[in-house]
């Protein structure tokens, strides 16, 4: 590997996707519009709605999706038309990371007899698998 190659691939840069980690709007994914310092990104998502707002590093995850030609200081309409020919809420949805915050929301959010339900079904998945190795050795 030579010395101008990086191992990273994820940057802080205009354009790319983050998932905010705190705040109001946690979960949402917004569009790093601007950077202010070296703390602080101004951030915008307006499909997703959160509010264009200044926003620190460290409450954000950067995503592997980014925006391909989204000018530095885009207005929200600038964005909201790059997200939209991009598809990136489409994109995001579909990623095994966004599923599987989905399905941890889902089971957090199960009543004690959705549990015990889904805890049964576990167990007759187990059985059935349980049998069918047996009767596959036999």
């Amino acid at each position: 590997m030579s010395a101008q190659e990086s191992t990273f691939k994820r940057f802080v840069e205009v354009g790319r996707v983050v998932l905010l980690k705190s705040g109001p709007y946690e979960g949402h994914i917004a569009v790093i519009a601007e950077i202010i310092d070296h703390n602080r990104a101004i951030i915008d998502g307006p499909t997703t709605g959160v509010p264009r707002q200044s926003f620190p590093y460290r409450h954000l995850t950067l995503t592997p999706l980014k925006l391909s030609k989204l000018p530095r200081a885009a207005g929200t309409g600038v964005v909201r038309k790059n997200i939209e020919a991009d598809g990136i809420v489409e994109k995001w949805n579909k990623s095994s990371w966004a599923q599987r915050r989905a399905a941890i929301e889902k089971r957090r959010s199960l009543n004690d007899f959705e549990r015990f339900a889904v805890m049964l079904a576990k167990k007759a998945r187990g059985d059935r698998v349980r049998k069918a190795i047996k009767a596959a050795k036999a």
